[in-house]
């Protein structure tokens, strides 16, 4: 079964991804964190495919964490979702390892959807 894990401390917009990704992806297995340490356990106990990380974590920072996330399981995709669409936002994320960015306040339901399901494509080949 295909696995995502949200990770983001915005807990009613960490509600409406999660219902969103189980209604558009009803065989997709949804677990949520709500900061980076939670974030590493679920990852060693849930093994997902995918994370949705926020920058913005209490503690460690979502960067900080998305390069421990490659650095210990290179196959795991790894889409920043933020508010802070800047430029030096974008090349840290780059940086730190993750494969893609989006913006809470751009990026539309469809963008998201999108963008599963091309990585859902790809991990099935």
């Amino acid at each position: 079964m295909f696995q995502a894990l949200i990770v983001e401390d915005n807990a009613p917009f960490r509600q409406s991804l999660r219902e969103m990704l189980r209604e558009q992806f009803p065989t997709m297995g949804v677990a949520e964190a709500e900061d980076g340490e939670d974030a590493l356990e679920k990852i060693e106990k849930l093994s997902p495919h995918l994370v949705f990380m926020d920058i913005k974590l209490p503690g460690q920072s979502g960067l900080e964490v998305t390069k421990e996330i490659k650095a210990r399981y290179s196959g795991i995709r790894v889409i920043i979702l933020t508010s802070y669409d800047l430029p030096e936002y974008r090349e840290a994320a780059k940086n730190y390892g993750a494969d893609y960015f989006l913006s809470k306040g751009s990026s539309s339901r469809e963008e998201i959807i999108a963008l599963v399901d091309s990585i859902l494509a790809e991990s099935m080949k």
